[in-house]
């Protein structure tokens, strides 16, 4: 029979074994960065780059999170308007715990948040996570286009694609209907309820769709153009691979598979994305890759916890 300290103990294992786990991981992460190259590498490429540069990167890409709050906001109007403190702490806890939990499990604490704070339903909330994802994945997927747009040698054929591309959201919400009426009827018994969960998580009018697909088009290519500078300050060329290594990064934290904190999958999508996009495959091109990967990783983390902590002092400062 276990002893009432024995089951506390394991009690408590079990609660924090997500962020145990993630703990573990940024551990061994980080003495894998120290043994092959050295802390100081690292923080001397930072060096080079400047504290100006650094301190804008970060200023601009919390500024994204602003952005992501009030897509939310004006998503749910009713239930969140007159609470934009607190739906920024909730959107900030939200962002924070997709980084640091793996397989993308940080995204279920989302329409719980919300039902808690808001009492929006759970499957609301769940649903128009999935919209917003959908959006989001666009939207990215549009911010690399800028990179292939910029080594294409058919400079305006490129563009002209790229922009037909930009635009396919509308042209799929202007037909929504017919459209999920068809892949009501096409696809199998089992995969009609995402068809029915995505009717549900639309917004409610062509206003409110134009309003979340501009904000994630500019958050997106907000949060790309800052990255893909950053790589460009670290030395990581082309440009075209500059993007590459920002959309790569990015795609990595939006596919299910997710280390805990991105670790070691994160700076492997920026390096796959720069290769991808033009990088030279030279040894020493690589190994400054590599650590430029890791310098814009620890960018994303420290802005991440950057707007948690504003976050959390904003709404103090409201209570």
């Amino acid at each position: 029979m276990k002893t009432p300290m024995v089951a506390s103990r394991q009690n408590w294992f079990i609660r924090n074994r997500m962020t145990l786990l993630t703990l573990a991981v940024v551990l061994a992460y980080a003495a894998f960065i120290e043994w092959f190259w050295g802390w100081g590498s690292i923080l001397a490429q930072w060096g080079k780059v400047g504290v100006p540069p650094i301190l804008l990167a970060l200023a601009l890409l919390t500024s994204t999170y602003f952005l992501r709050t009030w897509r939310i906001y004006d998503y749910f109007p009713k239930e969140t308007g007159g609470h934009f403190t607190a739906l920024f702490r909730v959107t900030q806890v939200h962002n924070l715990l997709n980084i640091m939990m793996p397989f993308r499990t940080g995204e279920t604490s989302f329409p719980v948040l919300m039902r808690s704070e808001f009492g929006i339903p759970l499957a609301r909330g769940t649903s128009a996570l999935f919209v917003m994802r959908l959006l989001d994945l666009h939207a990215l997927l549009a911010a690399a286009g800028v990179g292939l747009a910029l080594a294409s040698p058919y400079g305006a054929l490129a563009w002209v694609l790229w922009f037909a591309f930009l635009l396919l959201p509308v042209a799929a919400f202007i037909l929504r209907r017919p459209l999920l009426k068809f892949a009501g009827k096409a696809l199998p018994k089992k995969a009609q309820g995402l068809v029915h969960e995505l009717e549900r998580g639309m917004p409610a009018n062509a206003s409110a769709f134009a309003r979340a697909w501009l904000t994630t088009v500019v958050n997106w290519l907000v949060k790309v153009l800052v990255l893909a500078w950053a790589l460009r300050l670290m030395n990581v060329t082309p440009l075209s691979a500059s993007f590459g290594g920002a959309v790569g990064g990015e795609l990595s934290s939006v596919l299910p598979v997710h280390a805990p904190g991105g670790v070691g999958t994160y700076p492997a999508g920026i390096t796959a994305g720069a290769i991808a996009f033009g990088a030279p495959g030279l040894k020493d091109a690589l190994d400054n890759l590599a650590q430029a990967s890791i310098s814009a990783h620890l960018l994303i983390v420290v802005s991440a916890l950057t707007g948690t902590a504003l976050a959390l002092l904003i709404s103090r400062k409201h209570n």
